[in-house]
């Protein structure tokens, strides 16, 4: 998986910093809660360009939750630029905004907001990352390497996405599990063992109804992704004149397949946390 922001779109905004202040600097990324990694030696040389480089160095480009911190900062400069008014700041505005664009972020009402997949894929890379899931995260990096390129590859890894994402958990968990069940079983199972079933949830929780209406729903995605990867994804032969789906609907299929594995994968962690708490608490 690629940096959410480019390397190349950082040191432009970098080098918009190096004709600033020391001061500046620190107030515009501790605004927006960057942390800074003191540290840290770059070899760029250069008080400021050194300063900003210590503030890039605390983040993970690849996690969503980073990055946006980060956009926060971009879009004060950008906002700053715009308010300054003379020519030259107008034209360092757009050429900064050009880069954020090639990087498939957008300003919008002011705010800079990255592709919903980057998102969606982002946060569930993070949390394969954090529960030593490799095969995991590759499967990611490849759906988002071919969204745009092989749509049809991008939406049949994404059922894989959630066949692994099911499988481990399960796996981890001491469950057995067919080695023929489909996507929709293997969530099922997955949910089950998680409690995610819409019998799960007790009578007395707020809004239990919406809840449990909430929770068929994932059952709906899996089956959802799987027919769609038999209709247009990879892994089975199509008719010579037959044609794909465009980005566009990958994007949809990918976002709504991480949006479950995510979810499944966050409930996984969280229980094994509240477990080992209580374990140490005895």
């Amino acid at each position: 998986m690629s940096d959410l922001i480019s390397k190349r779109t950082r040191q432009e905004f970098r080098e918009y910093f190096v004709g600033t202040s020391l001061r500046l600097i620190g107030d515009a990324f501790d605004a927006e809660d960057v942390p800074c990694d003191r540290d840290y030696n770059p070899p760029e040389g250069g008080q400021r360009r050194s300063y900003v480089e210590q503030y890039y160095h605390s983040v993970n480009w690849r996690n969503p939750s980073d990055v946006t911190r980060v956009l926060r900062v971009f879009a004060g400069v950008l906002l700053d630029l715009e308010q300054a008014g003379t020519d030259d700041a107008q034209k360092t505005r757009a050429r900064l905004l050009g880069h954020l664009q090639r990087d498939g972020i957008h300003l919008q009402d002011g705010r800079l907001t990255l592709p919903p997949s980057s998102v969606h894929t982002g946060h569930a890379r993070s949390v394969a990352t954090r529960l030593d899931l490799p095969g995991l995260q590759l499967q990611i990096d490849r759906i988002v390497a071919s969204i745009d390129t092989d749509p049809a590859h991008a939406i049949g890894t994404a059922k894989e996405m959630i066949e692994t994402t099911c499988k481990s958990i399960l796996a981890a968990r001491g469950e057995s599990y067919s080695k023929n069940a489909d996507v929709p079983n293997l969530v099922k199972q997955t949910r089950k063992v998680l409690k995610l079933l819409p019998e799960d949830v007790p009578d007395s929780a707020r809004g239990a109804e919406t809840i449990r209406q909430l929770m068929s729903q994932l059952g709906s995605i899996a089956q959802n992704v799987a027919e769609l990867r038999s209709l247009y994804g990879t892994g089975h032969g199509k008719e010579g004149k037959a044609r794909g789906l465009q980005p566009r609907h990958a994007r949809l299929v990918v976002g709504s397949a991480a949006t479950l594995a995510t979810f499944l994968l966050e409930t996984h962690e969280n229980q094994l946390a509240e477990s080992s708490r209580e374990v140490r608490h005895e």
